[in-house]
């Protein structure tokens, strides 16, 4: 006998329609919850922290441009140390006023033409000018109030102060710069605002090899300006605390460099002009020399940095596809940036060469680099030149035009120009400065860390 149970086909029915049928309370539930939602999103709009419009009214440009310039950080605040006139802008005119009448963006003399070579280490008066220039959107500003600054600059031109006193190291006339050194040294450490920090926040141009070299030493705890570090002694500077700038180019810069086809327009492979006569990692100039002097479509003359031989380089380096960039004296030199701006893309044989704004440029979108090894293979540079693709060339040249603003000096200053551009590092070296300044405040161990 089954004792299964007997439903009829009608209740098999009604059940089925009862299980897929929610309840009248679900409904009122999911009813609840919709509601809920609703207002919730009605209330953000209402006060704000919704805004939909950006989806569905697109910002006009100038709106844009706004938004842009409400976000961007404060400019960094330079406080200048007022220094007389023989301190800085006196000795660029030796027969000018020397008096104590304040340098003003109006006053201030232009940098002359006929500086020549000179002009390379003129780092120092293009930042003196721009603190001057009280222009909008700026990386720094002169600030009168020193309780108000995040740095200090020194205006002491002491690469020019080392090429205006004396013709060579021996010369009695050194006399002056030592004098003047001494100056500015004893003003320093009379400072309350040097005392506070021991000059870690003071900014020191110094792209001069030989700039400030009787009392350089004392400046070991700033952040110096510098070219690079070939004369310096890890004591006094340091990649991680100082800041490596450009030179000034030389050269005019090639503004008009539209040829269609600019790859074959620069008939010459590889241009150098220069001394070959250097000291140090320099001597590698005289070996190169050896290896490329006549041979084809290489360019590798003798010069001195005359007012000829400064056009003669601006026409080489215009006229060509590379130009090489061996070390000097020091590592670095003027060459490497007079190629940038004039677009031919450099070939660099430097083995302790550091670049500026480095943290922000590759310099391998527009530059080649070779060991001094690798170049003083027989044939190597050649071959390698000869053989590199026209379309990679192609795509160098049109990174050196993008770029070379960054190296350009002038007045007033502009956005993103080399001088802006070196403020930008300056900010970047702050934390840093603030950190050494606080550690510095608590420590009875000075330099621990550094005897380990």
């Amino acid at each position: 006998m089954s004792h299964e149970l007997q439903i009829s086909k009608y209740e098999k029915e009604e059940i089925g329609r009862a299980l897929i049928r929610p309840p009248k309370m679900y409904g009122k539930v999911i009813l609840s919850v919709v509601f809920l939602l609703l207002l919730a999103f009605s209330y953000s709009i209402f006060i704000g922290s919704l805004d939909f419009r950006p989806y569905f009214f697109p910002l006009l440009p100038e709106q844009k441009q706004q938004r842009s310039q409400s976000c961007d950080y404060e400019p960094l605040k330079v406080y200048m140390y007022d220094l007389p006139r023989r301190f800085h802008v006196g000795m660029m005119d030796p027969e000018g006023p020397q008096g104590e009448e304040p340098v003003t963006a109006e006053n201030i003399p232009q940098w002359p033409e006929n500086a020549g070579v000179r002009k390379q280490h003129s780092v120092e008066y293009w930042l003196m000018a721009s603190l001057l220039f009280e222009g909008r959107g700026r990386e720094a500003v002169r600030v009168l109030d020193p309780e108000a600054a995040d740095a200090f600059y020194v205006p002491f031109f002491s690469s020019l102060s080392f090429n205006t006193h004396g013709h060579n190291m021996t010369d009695p006339a050194t006399e002056g710069d030592r004098k003047l050194q001494v100056e500015i040294m004893d003003m320093l450490h009379k400072s309350k605002y040097w005392q506070r920090s021991a000059g870690r926040d003071h900014v020191i141009p110094m792209t001069h090899p030989n700039a400030f070299r009787f009392l350089r030493q004392e400046l070991n705890a700033s952040i110096l300006i510098v070219v690079d570090f070939g004369r310096y002694p890890r004591s006094l500077s340091t990649l991680s605390k100082d800041i490596v700038a450009p030179y000034v180019h030389v050269v005019d810069s090639y503004t008009n460099d539209t040829a269609k086809d600019p790859y074959e327009s620069r008939k010459t492979l590889l241009f150098f002009r220069g001394s070959t006569v250097r000291k140090d990692e320099g001597k590698v100039r005289a070996k190169l020399e050896k290896i490329l002097l006549g041979q084809e479509h290489i360019r590798y003359e003798r010069g001195r940095p005359t007012t000829h031989a400064i056009q003669a380089s601006t026409e080489g380096m215009r006229s060509s596809k590379f130009c090489l960039h061996p070390a000097g004296d020091t590592p670095s030199s003027c060459r490497l940036f007079d190629a940038i701006v004039s677009h031919c893309v450099p070939v660099v044989v430097s083995d302790k060469i550091e670049l500026p704004y480095e943290d922000e440029i590759d310099y391998t979108k527009f530059s080649l680099f070779f060991s001094d090894t690798e170049a003083l293979q027989p044939g190597f540079l050649i071959k390698k030149l000869s053989e590199f693709p026209k379309e990679k060339w192609l795509e160098m040249w049109r990174n050196l035009k993008n770029i070379s603003h960054h190296f350009e000096f002038q007045f007033p200053p502009a956005k993103g120009d080399a001088v802006d551009m070196l403020w930008r590092q300056l900010r970047r070296k702050l934390p840093g400065v603030q950190l050494a300044t606080h550690r510095s405040h608590r420590l009875r161990v000075p330099d621990w860390w550094r005897r380990r």
